[in-house]
């Protein structure tokens, strides 16, 4: 495996350096704002059950290659749908962020859910509470052939949007012994800001006080032009805030994102 690789810039690899704005999944009005994530007219539904990559998030193929998995996973969930109808069984507002629902959608003519689709092709992890077993007998046998994300290395979504860079590596391409690597990969220091997404985060321990993990800048903000080196970058104050970040307190009221 050819790990020297990892020393490289992440934006070097130009192939992983794409736009990463919301894409449109056919004339059936639905547009997929992450792997995990779709709109449906004017709501927004996460589906329930499962955590797929974020959409600015890295992750390590199978070469031993930095891949844009989650940009990657977007675009399966959009070739998923492929412009025919969704139906969403909602099932209320999201606890976490309440703006969006949680919901069970279905593409016409599939028996299977989304949700349980992205499972079995190892495009999404089993996600703790609202998991139901199922998906985590489909996770298992994604895992054991090695599809989608299984077959590279990867944290789990939810200690990305945390920021657990010591978090568990999964994946069938993770080696202990190439570690530190990894994790540069995984975690860059100084992340490219992808097309469309200017909106930059970083993680703050003050943040927390309001029951958060960062903060987010417009291009609008005081902050922002000093913020050099973010944590992360979104592509709308929607997708910022459900990933637990606030708008930083210096932005004024009426700075809208670009």
């Amino acid at each position: 495996m050819r790990f020297r690789r990892l020393f490289f810039s992440i934006c070097s690899f130009s192939a992983f350096c794409l736009p990463f704005s919301a894409s449109q999944a056919g004339a059936a009005g639905v547009i997929v704002r992450s792997g995990d994530t779709i709109q449906l007219g004017t709501t927004t539904y996460r589906l329930d059950g499962i955590d797929a990559p974020e959409v600015d998030q890295l992750c390590i193929d199978d070469h031993a290659d930095p891949w844009s998995c989650g940009t990657d996973v977007r675009d399966q969930l959009t070739r998923l749908i492929g412009g025919r109808e969704v139906h969403c069984e909602d099932l209320g507002p999201d606890p976490v962020f309440k703006k969006w629902h949680v919901g069970i959608c279905t593409v016409e003519g599939d028996t299977a859910s989304l949700n349980q689709s992205l499972v079995r092709l190892g495009f999404a992890i089993p996600f703790e509470p609202a998991v139901k077993m199922h998906l985590k007998d489909d996770a298992s046998a994604a895992k054991a052939s090695t599809r989608g994300i299984w077959k590279g290395c990867f944290v789990a979504p939810q200690e990305f949007r945390a920021g657990k860079k010591d978090g568990a590596l999964l994946g069938a391409s993770c080696r202990s012994d190439r570690d530190p690597e990894i994790r540069a990969v995984l975690f860059p220091d100084d992340p490219a800001m992808p097309p469309a997404c200017s909106i930059k985060g970083k993680f703050a321990v003050r943040a927390r006080v309001t029951g958060h993990v960062g903060i987010y800048h417009l291009q609008g903000c005081i902050g922002y032009p000093p913020l050099t080196r973010p944590d992360r970058w979104f592509c709308s104050e929607d997708d910022a805030q459900a990933a637990g970040f606030r708008r930083a307190f210096n932005c004024r009221p009426d700075t809208a994102a670009k």
